[in-house]
């Protein structure tokens, strides 16, 4: 789809304002810059996607069990072209999903859904071949064995893997098949950089001639014009400015409700808390990302194994001592469209954590995942906790695939529980520009591919990566790429 930006009514050029720097912001934001839209993006604190933390690309959804084909369909379309508009954002690691003995799920029970799933990714690397992001189609998940798994305990180490079985070994060398349900799955679901995203928007929109960023500013009120929006915000001096917008976008994450409550739209969502934890493990070997499957908010929850170089892995795990928190979902009510967590979170949202609770939950984390893989009880901890909080439109806290929603002419509210989403999200706000005449397009789908992005090196992404990391109090190794 090529587009040529019309006038506004006002016989001006077409403004776009955006609420929120975050994934979903960030990537609005990129797209409309990349066509040439002029676009305002007002962010609150010092830089762009500091969001909650990020791990996978979910292609295929494999971690969620109680989700939908459809989601699982939507989520690996929404991956690939998330691929493409943040190229060198991705870890070419798989992910290997585990059934322990320990939970009540069939080890089998996703085989028919990875069928579906692989034959989507062959439809859509046929149909574009610059759709092949995830490796070869015909490899994109395999089954191993009890007899296959042993037999790659019996195999020395490699230096660095180079296909599939490599991938295993050193799984193999330390898992006990006694405690694991066969067959085990690899898939080639990647990890994703958070931080190198942040660096590939961060680069990208301050060098877009079109974009004007405005960090440490805080919109504090709302006022509808009969063509748009004014946005009143204050910075970090307590100066106020107005700013006059065509079109509002709030992608304010967990935080989409105040807008809503500013803007007078009222809107059914929940928001949940959550972390993942920072180790470091002295180990030897090509990690994949693991993932025990377990039921959700048990003391068997599902354990998370995300690796990064240099011995540094994320964690998560799905109890209310470790990722879960306690009373951490909360819902939207009549008086307001935002969602109150508990003044706890709240706290540690906008002051940070405290060293104590850092310790306690990464070691709740790191005997989590002990319990499936003991050599692991030896990591120790490696870093402040990744958290932040999620938003889910509607009430069914299993939703995973969501985008966006429109009130009037005028406002969008971006509503992504993936980030994987957020490039749908603003597809769907460029065919709302052009359905209201402020655009004009031709026939052919907006390839996912940015020019904005693109055209960037891999190494000053990573630079620019490493810096950001080190600036917000991280290990480097989450921003580094090692694969």
């Amino acid at each position: 789809m090529n587009a040529n930006i019309c006038h506004t009514p006002a016989q001006r050029p077409l403004n776009v304002g955006i609420l929120g720097g975050g994934i979903a912001g960030a990537t609005v934001a990129l797209r409309l810059a990349d066509m040439g839209i002029q676009t305002l993006l007002i962010e609150a604190s010092s830089g762009l996607v500091n969001g909650p933390p990020i791990c996978h690309l979910h292609a295929g959804g494999n971690l969620y069990r109680d989700i939908g084909d459809d989601q699982c369909l939507t989520l690996l379309r929404q991956s690939i072209a998330s691929v493409r508009a943040y190229p060198h954002s991705i870890n070419r690691r798989p992910t290997v999903i585990a059934t322990p003995v320990t939970d009540s799920g069939d080890a089998e029970a996703l085989l028919p859904r990875l069928k579906q799933v692989a034959q989507e990714y062959r439809r859509l690397v046929e149909e574009d071949p610059a759709n092949q992001v995830l490796g070869e189609p015909d490899q994109y998940y395999r089954c191993y064995s009890r007899e296959q798994f042993e037999a790659l305990a019996t195999r020395p180490l490699p230096a660095q893997a180079r296909c599939q079985d490599d991938w295993l070994i050193p799984l193999a060398h330390h898992l006990d098949p006694e405690t694991l349900k066969f067959p085990l799955i690899l898939v080639q679901e990647y990890g994703w950089s958070l931080f190198r995203m942040a660096a590939t928007a961060t680069l990208a929109l301050k060098a877009a001639p079109n974009c004007a960023l405005h960090f440490h500013t805080r919109a504090t009120r709302l006022e509808p014009c009969p063509d748009g929006w004014t946005i009143h915000g204050t910075n970090q001096d307590g100066q106020e400015q107005p700013f006059k917008v065509d079109f509002l976008v709030n992608a304010c994450g967990f935080r989409t409700g105040l807008v809503d409550d500013m803007a007078g739209y009222r809107r059914e969502r929940l928001v949940e808390y959550k972390a993942a934890y920072v180790a470091r493990w002295q180990t030897s070997g090509d990690w994949p990302e693991v993932i025990f499957h377990g039921q959700r908010g048990t003391p068997n929850g599902m354990a998370q194994l995300t690796p990064y170089p240099n011995g540094v892995f994320q964690l998560h795990g799905m109890t209310d001592g470790i990722t879960l928190f306690k009373n951490g979902l909360a819902a939207s009510c009549d008086l307001s469209a935002q969602p109150r967590l508990p003044e706890q979170y709240r706290q540690q949202l906008d002051k940070g954590w405290q060293q104590g609770d850092t310790e306690a939950r990464t070691r709740r984390a790191i005997a989590h995942l002990a319990r499936l893989l003991p050599a692991f009880g030896d990591a120790e901890v490696g870093g402040k906790p990744l958290f932040g909080a999620q938003q889910i439109p509607g009430s069914d806290p299993s939703l995973r695939a969501a985008d966006v929603s429109f009130e009037g002419n005028h406002y969008a509210r971006v509503e992504i529980v993936k980030a994987s989403s957020a490039l749908t999200a603003a597809d769907r706000i460029v065919d709302r520009l052009a359905e209201l005449g402020w655009l004009e397009v031709d026939e052919q789908p907006l390839s996912p591919s940015l020019a904005l992005t693109e055209g960037q090196n891999a190494a000053e992404v990573e630079q620019e990566a490493v810096r950001l990391a080190r600036q917000r109090g991280y290990p480097s190794e989450l921003a580094e790429n090692g694969w």
